[in-house]
């Protein structure tokens, strides 16, 4: 009966086209209840998924939630934690130690650390139930209601024209050298404010939402301050979901790339890079909302591609005069193309580095691309939140179908 409770307000949340948030704190099915109680929770499970898509689900843990009981949330599109209140987990530390032998406390097994840093479940975690309750709010205020309405429209009191002249700068001269992705995205959105999902996971990715001309948006950008902005196996998996949330909830993307490429390793190869990357170029080429690109400095190789390149469909692409857009980096470029040359050198170093040089200046700028149309322009770093606020003045009435089919199939 609690599970047919619950169910009712599911059903009424989709017929009324309402987001639904599910407080959670629960030991999981009743075992006096038996089978019984596990028809309850697979109703759940399956009023999630319909919902999917079609409503905004959001969970809440708000104490110890074990067994079928975090299943729910795993479907739902975000999960709010509390510190040092909040565990998740399929089985328990005495389970655990009776099956394995690990010896494991409920905070470090699934603790609001432990799923926001680790597992990656969970996309917030707040220091308490108060602060919890607020930041639900903040989210919901940059949703739809439902996937047939758009999010609220909210006056825009920051200049659309501000220039930003900070921006001409952030960029270092050493190519390797890294700088906070994050300034450039706030200085881009109104009133810089941003609010980051899933900040304390795969962190070498930002995803959230802000706001550009009282529009919300959703934003994903690579992190050159962590290993460089590659991406890997938790990072393609993040901003894939972010990428397929918000196009079924029709909220525009804009994406922000500074990326060397896919992260090279026996074990990233061994975990599944190949599969896990695809669901990145999946997600892109599958969205329909409006899709816009602001390459900033490296878009090397396939990471090139799968970050919202023109080539996955984005409509507009815009690149600072620091992007280098091109197959792989200038070192690994010139290290093949010249293997032979450098090893048959008189001075194989000072020859490396005139052909890293060489190669820099002839592939490693936006002109290239921008000459076949693979970037729409080159723009002064100053004035990407003007060109950004147009580009999506432009797309509002964008329209785009995809051919008729029951769904497809992600590379899950």
């Amino acid at each position: 009966m609690h599970a047919a409770k619950i169910t009712k307000v599911m059903d009424m949340a989709v017929k009324m086209g309402a987001p639904f948030i599910s407080i959670n704190d629960s030991g999981g099915a009743r075992i006096e209840e038996g089978i019984d109680a596990l028809k309850g929770f697979g109703e759940i499970f399956y009023r999630n998924t319909i919902a999917s898509g079609v409503i905004p689900q959001i969970s809440v843990i708000m104490g110890p939630c074990a067994g079928g009981a975090v299943y729910s949330p795993a479907i739902t599109d975000f999960v709010f934690m509390v510190e040092k209140t909040s565990q998740m987990f399929i089985t328990g530390p005495q389970v655990i130690k009776a099956v394995t032998g690990e010896d494991v406390t409920f905070e470090e097994l699934g603790g609001a650390a432990a799923h926001n840093s680790t597992s990656g479940v969970a996309h917030f975690k707040s220091a308490s139930e108060e602060d919890c309750i607020r930041d639900i709010k903040r989210l919901l205020s940059f949703l739809p209601d439902n996937n047939l309405s758009d999010s609220e429209l909210i006056d825009c009191t920051d200049d659309l024209n501000r220039i930003s002249d900070e921006l001409n700068g952030i960029i270092p001269d050493e190519p390797n050298k890294p700088y906070d992705m994050k300034k450039i995205i706030t200085t881009v959105l109104d009133n810089y404010d941003f609010l980051e999902v899933h900040e304390g996971f795969a962190k070498n990715i930002i995803v959230g939402f802000g706001r550009v001309n009282g529009r919300t948006v959703g934003i994903i950008a690579n992190q050159p301050q962590v290993n460089a902005g590659v991406l890997d196996v938790d990072s393609s998996d993040k901003a894939a979901r972010f990428v397929r949330f918000c196009d079924a909830f029709n909220i525009p993307l804009v994406t922000f790339t500074d990326v060397p490429g896919y992260l090279p390793g026996v074990e990233q190869e061994h975990t599944g890079i190949i599969r896990h990357g695809a669901k990145l170029l999946y997600a892109f080429s599958e969205a329909t909302v409006p899709k816009i690109n602001i390459i900033v400095r490296k878009a090397y190789g396939g990471a090139y591609i799968a970050m919202n390149s023109k080539h996955l469909g984005a409509d507009i692409v815009f690149a600072w005069p620091s992007a280098e857009i091109a197959v792989m980096g200038p070192e690994g470029a010139a290290n093949i193309i010249f293997r032979r040359d450098i090893a048959n050198s008189d001075d194989p170093i000072a020859f490396r580095e005139e052909k890293i040089r060489e190669y820099r200046e002839k592939f490693s700028n936006p002109y290239i691309a921008a000459s076949r149309g693979y970037v729409d322009d080159v723009i002064e770093p100053a004035a990407t939140r003007i060109r950004v606020a147009g580009a999506l003045e432009m797309l509002t009435s964008k329209r785009e179908v995809r051919p008729s089919k029951k769904h497809g199939n992600i590379p899950l």
